[in-house]
């Protein structure tokens, strides 16, 4: 239950033009919320070994003792970058899927929803593969990657499961490998078509691994605005 004012509380002074133009704005984003968009933008665009620490401080307006606290160490942070990261794809893909009907439609739009990702100016890669790239053996950033590949690994695998794949383990590997040759070649062919060559070879395979259907050629991937 709401706690009530009791009635002898005197009324509060009504705030001034100022007050109320503070308290209509948006709070301030915590310090976490900074060294994450600070190290979401340096660590994706130049590299997590590249950057140091005392530069992600600096762009996210913190204090050092801030990122220690939160983060414990430059690896804490990157895991936690890495881990949004892997989020955000989650959440990104999983709007994009609602627009399908079908397993076979839904298999398809991943690597619909990939291409959105190569036509972004901004698109460097995959945070995942980079950051391993980058980090030694055994190193807890590995593990990030780990959980996010088993995780698209297995969205492929259950979709495949549902469109009656005979051996479905099989078919989400493939078409992973599909995924992981289109997000390869946009960056270093710098081929923001990728995704639709990785697409139509993806039909292939459905057409020839899924039960009972002839579905014709494979339709072109929408335009992307």
């Amino acid at each position: 239950m709401a706690t009530r004012v009791p009635a002898s509380t005197p009324a509060r002074t009504a705030a001034g033009p100022a007050a109320r133009q503070e308290a209509g704005k948006p709070a301030r984003p915590s310090a976490r919320e900074r060294l994450l968009a600070s190290a979401n933008e340096l660590f994706y665009s130049e590299g997590v070994q590249s950057v140091g620490i005392d530069r992600i401080i600096e762009h996210a307006g913190v204090a050092k003792a801030s990122l220690y606290n939160t983060f414990g160490n430059k690896e804490g942070l990157v895991r936690a970058y890495l881990a949004s990261r892997g989020d955000r794809n989650r959440h990104r893909i999983a709007r994009a899927l609602t627009r399908f009907r079908t397993p076979r439609e839904r298999l398809l739009g991943v690597f619909e929803a990939q291409g959105e990702l190569f036509t972004n100016p901004d698109y460097n890669g995959c945070a995942f593969v980079s950051a391993s790239a980058e980090a030694g053996a055994g190193s807890a950033i590995t593990g990030e990657a780990d959980e996010y590949r088993g995780w698209m690994r297995g969205l492929f695998t259950d979709l495949a499961t549902e469109a009656g794949a005979a051996d479905p383990e099989l078919l989400g590997r493939q078409l992973h490998l599909l995924y992981d040759g289109a997000m390869l070649s946009a960056r270093m062919d710098r081929d923001p078509t990728a995704s639709s060559t990785a697409r139509a070879a993806a039909a292939a395979l459905l057409d020839a691994a899924l039960p009972g259907a002839a579905h014709g050629p494979a339709a072109p991937a929408p335009a992307i605005a």
